[in-house]
């Protein structure tokens, strides 16, 4: 996968598949400390302890559908190229949390990508079902996207209605932009 955004995506379409209802995704960007921590957390139906031994090899996956579960070696794969770590903590029907950390400016870090295609696309094919919770940190400025917070001001009106995702679309490449250009000072 070329950037952090298409890992996000393959990692929160596996929390649907197994039943999650709520989503959060954390980028905290800290420069100074010279870290980008990446968080997925969700409230599906977790591992047992045995998938839990087994999530890292790329010839397991519990889908039925292939033999092969690439998404979360190869993203540990990445954070092991960047001078980072991965961490997996699950506990069967509580959940799994997902923390990989890289070195920020390391050259082979992967580029986080764009986030709002990623989001959009989760918002507009399982909105309805699933809540999002996404936050990111830059140095001393953070954003948070809450579908929960946003599906209680649309009242009756579909997430996933046409001009809504326009607008929520605008409204992340705006608060992206805000991000790199206040995070940078």
């Amino acid at each position: 996968m070329q950037d952090l955004s298409l890992h996000v995506l393959d990692i929160v379409e596996n929390s649907i598949a197994a039943g999650a209802e709520k989503i959060k995704i954390s980028i905290n960007e800290d420069t100074a400390r010279n870290k980008l921590i990446l968080t997925i957390q969700d409230n599906g139906m977790g591992m047992d302890k045995k998938t839990l031994t087994r999530a890292l090899d790329p010839f397991f996956s519990t889908k039925k559908t292939r033999r092969i579960g690439l998404g979360l070696s190869m993203l540990a794969q990445a954070t092991k190229e960047a001078n980072g770590s991965f961490h997996i903590k699950s506990k069967k029907g509580k959940g799994t949390t997902i923390t990989a950390t890289f070195m920020h400016d390391h050259i082979d870090r992967k580029p986080i990508g764009d986030m709002t295609k990623t989001l959009m696309t989760l918002v507009a094919t399982q909105g309805l079902d699933v809540d999002f919770l996404y936050k990111h940190h830059k140095n001393n400025y953070t954003f948070i996207f809450d579908t929960k917070t946003i599906k209680k001001d649309l009242k009756d009106i579909p997430l996933n209605n046409s001009e809504v995702i326009k607008y929520l679309r605008n409204n992340l490449k705006k608060e992206f932009k805000k991000l790199d250009e206040r995070s940078n000072k």
